[in-house]
């Protein structure tokens, strides 16, 4: 269990850099335009859309005139409800990965420096305290350091690693992985797989047939098809996630690398334009970092004040 202590410290980085700025403002003395002006500066700056920004104050101005608030921290309580109401409202936001198929077959897509390796890493140590079997499949057969590093993890997490040579073909990569994981009666199968340019079409066709030959091999609903999606690009990242979604239909992002980045919002964002769940998020660079993503819980730790919850 990831202890809410943890996910505080955790959070302390985003906080610094865009959530405290929201803290501070709700803990101010007046609900005038120069707070509106404020919210709205915030809440863009890390990357919420301007849309998304324009439709939350205009929900809590509604609040306020309905309600006759006076002062930013009686209107606190309502913004956490509206922003994780915004969450759970979309179709398995934070739903864990269920091993209800065997093998479960994951794969993880995404550009280069997303963070999909380390990822798949992660994911294999917390099946793997499990008690659960798992292979995972070199499938980014692009560049031999993608190869190299997921066999370094898989001795770390105690994961057997199918690969071949740098330039295979990375669907037979993928079909070999998972004859062994049947073979060896492994829980899981998790496929890491080639990240360059998300606008490249021999990449979007390398994925979608990686995805056709496990599909065809397990059916749809034995399968995971999940976006790595760094957070330090905010919206930078939307394009990627569109053209992801749809070339392989995902079933929902894992969100890397939060605990660094000023764009916090994004959270936000990928549940307004993409209406994806997110299933996981980065927290660190450990393979203990890994947290599943609960709403009401992340939005209390992100928005929090003076150690107390609100």
């Amino acid at each position: 269990m990831f202890l809410w202590s943890k996910l505080k410290d955790s959070l302390k980085e985003v906080k610094n850099r865009w959530s405290g700025g929201l803290v501070s403002l709700f803990s101010g003395s007046t609900i005038d335009e120069e707070f509106w002006d404020s919210l709205e500066e915030i809440l863009i700056s890390g990357d919420v859309g301007i849309d998304l920004t324009e439709e939350l104050i205009e929900e809590l101005q509604k609040t306020v005139k309905r309600e006759g608030l006076k002062t930013p921290d009686q209107l606190i309580a309502y913004f956490i409800d509206l922003v994780t109401e915004r969450l759970v409202a979309v179709d398995g936001m934070g739903k864990e990965i269920v091993l209800d198929k065997s093998p479960k077959v994951i794969v993880l897509v995404g550009v280069n420096g997303s963070g999909k390796t380390t990822t798949a890493a992660k994911l294999a140590e917390q099946f793997h305290r499990q008690g659960k079997k798992v292979i995972l499949g070199a499938a980014d057969t692009f560049r031999a350091a993608a190869i190299d590093q997921l066999k370094i993890w898989g001795e770390r997490t105690g994961s057997r690693v199918i690969a071949q040579q740098q330039g295979s073909d990375s669907a037979a990569v993928a079909y070999d992985a998972l004859q062994a994981a049947r073979a060896s009666g492994a829980d899981v199968l998790i496929i890491d797989t080639a990240g360059r340019l998300h606008s490249k079409h021999n990449l979007m066709e390398e994925l979608t047939k990686i995805v056709r030959v496990i599909e065809r091999e397990v059916g749809r609903d034995s399968m995971e098809n999940l976006l790595v999606l760094d957070a330090v690009m905010g919206q930078n990242g939307f394009a990627q996630a569109e053209s992801f979604h749809k070339a392989l239909s995902l079933n929902g992002v894992i969100l890397s690398k939060y605990d660094n980045t000023a764009k916090g919002g994004v959270i936000l964002a990928i549940a307004h334009r993409l209406a994806l769940p997110i299933r996981y998020i980065g927290l660190g660079e450990s393979v203990d970092d890994l947290r599943l993503f609960e709403p009401q819980e992340f939005v209390r730790a992100l928005l929090e004040n003076n150690g107390n919850n609100v």
